[in-house]
């Protein structure tokens, strides 16, 4: 096993990934930018080290900075958690120059796979279906749209080297081509480096589903099971769950099948995913492979019981799994919600700030993943993700009913959330009945009624927690008041009563 690693990645995984350093005995090394300086996983790590400014381009995108770290530090392992580097071969490439153990896959199976088109390639080579498209980029708008008129419209465009809707648009006619071209081409260029395209044919209303796999380097791939990613806002997922409202058995048996028969002829080791579309008739399509750990990786962890982390060193340490794909089953139902730094009632915009209070849930079930806590100042400059939120129930309903009652036990003030987006999705009956499609939660958020219920929930906890305040401070005043007490002057102990504090604020929060 190792002993010290390198977390090269920030926020709420760059904790997880700490916590299981902690547990198996590893040391652990952060890196952080200077906004990062105070954040939940400097404090957590047994070392850290300051890597440049805010822009992720100058420090956590420094393959040279994150080396000289490891190096000084003389870590024998580096996690890159996901986002970031985790996807760019040149990371264990450099790390195999140091001799340093990468938790990740060869970079000769990342470029295989992580490649977008590359990995279609292989796909049907090895007769795992695919979406109707091009297998190669497209290398002018002109041709790209000669192929559109042929494949029929409505079409997409997605970026070769992407990931998380970014590079995508969807082309409805010859009319939107050019632009649609222009904006995918500049959005991946700044997101990834890569302006290169391919095309897609639009499937109506599919699912997104994703089976995650995990290789040792002894040839023994398997499968963990689905993950229903449905619930998206603009093709970045929200909501997740484990496992899908609708695959059969069978349907869950040649999916894993094509995933890891996949997996095997890109040459791939550690832990990675395999993504599906799953039309009305539950025909399933390739749409691309994550070579990394997912965001959405606990709800697979609380339903098979596995450590997906702890997983990931191990097989980078050489080590085999311990067990076979058919030993491993779903358990009950898990469903995640990912509660992010923005205001619902501006278009989601990002909300940075400090963060006044923080009241975490918990009780039977509820896990939360996190790199916050009260008094941290959210940054402008990374992904507004603050938490994951996590449910486990013996059933689909009792995940739900519990995310629920967490979802109302959840504060956090100063800044924007999106929790009472949450709340009214687990109120929708299309949502409960796993009625959702990819294009669904797009579809509830257009409604004009659903959206002004969505913006009040959503402030429902901030505005409830002020009232409190409020409500405390005219209190505390009023007893100033007619009790002579002068201010900034402690009163005699016997005259406070934290008990009617308490039960004044409990009463306020159940407020309607």
């Amino acid at each position: 096993m190792f002993r010290k690693m390198l977390i090269a990645n920030r926020g709420e995984i760059a904790v997880r990934i700490i916590r299981a350093c902690r547990e198996l005995g590893i040391q652990s090394v952060a890196v952080f930018s200077d906004v990062d300086r105070a954040s939940l996983h400097v404090l957590l790590a047994d070392e850290a080290y300051a890597i440049g400014p805010a822009p992720s381009r100058e420090s956590y995108l420094r393959i040279d900075k994150l080396m000289d770290v490891a190096r000084r530090t003389s870590c024998d392992a580096v996690h890159p958690g996901y986002g970031f580097l985790a996807e760019n071969p040149a990371l264990p490439r450099a790390c195999a120059d140091e001799r340093v153990t990468f938790i990740g896959p060869p970079p000769e199976a990342m470029e295989a796979l992580g490649s977008k088109t590359a990995a279609r390639q292989l796909a049907s080579r090895v007769e795992v279906p695919t979406v109707p498209g091009t297998l190669d980029p497209v290398e002018t708008p002109e041709e790209a749209q000669v192929l559109a008129q042929h494949i029929g419209y409505p079409v997409l465009l997605k970026a070769v080297a992407g990931g998380g809707g970014m590079g995508m648009r969807l082309v409805a006619s010859d009319a939107e081509f050019p632009s649609a071209w222009r904006d995918a081409s500049s959005e991946a260029f700044n997101a990834f480096g890569d302006a290169r395209l391919y095309l897609e044919k639009y499937l109506s209303k599919p699912r997104h589903i994703e089976i995650q796999i995990l290789a040792d380097a002894h040839g023994r791939v398997v499968s963990l099971g689905e993950r229903e990613c449905s619930l998206q806002r603009r093709h970045q997922k929200v909501v997740e769950e484990a496992p899908s409202p609708v695959l059969t058995p069978e349907l869950r048996r040649k999916m894993g099948e094509a995933a890891v028969r996949l997996a095997r002829a890109g040459g791939y080791s550690n832990a990675g995913t395999v993504e599906f579309l799953v039309d009305a008739d539950l025909n399933f399509y390739f749409l691309e492979v994550n070579t990394r750990l997912q965001v959405e990786h606990p709800v697979t962890e609380q339903v098979t019981g596995l450590d997906l982390v702890k997983l990931q060193i191990a097989i980078a340490a050489g080590h085999r799994l311990p067990f076979e794909w058919q030993s491993v089953a779903p358990r009950g139902h898990a469903i995640e919600s990912r509660v992010y730094a923005e205001d619902p009632d501006n278009n989601f915009f990002p909300s940075p700030g400090k963060i006044l209070s923080h009241r975490a849930p918990s009780g039977p079930g509820i896990r939360l993943d996190e790199g916050v806590y009260e008094g941290w100042t959210v940054p402008t400059d990374y992904d507004p993700l603050l938490s994951k939120l996590i449910a486990w129930g013996n059933s689909r309903e009792e995940s739900i009913a519990r995310l629920r009652r967490a979802l109302e036990e959840y504060s956090i003030t100063g800044i924007k959330t999106n929790v009472g987006l949450f709340r009214c999705i687990l109120a929708e009956p299309e949502f409960l009945r796993g009625e959702i499609h990819t294009r669904w939660l797009d579809e509830f958020l257009r409604a004009p009624a659903r959206s002004s219920e969505t913006g009040k929930s959503a402030d429902s906890v901030e505005s409830h927690s002020a009232a409190a305040d409020a409500a405390l401070i005219a209190a505390a005043l009023c007893h100033i008041s007619q009790n002579g007490v002068k201010p900034g002057v402690a009163p005699p102990a016997e005259t406070t009563s934290r008990w009617k504090l308490e039960g004044r604020r409990e009463q306020l929060d159940r407020m309607p």
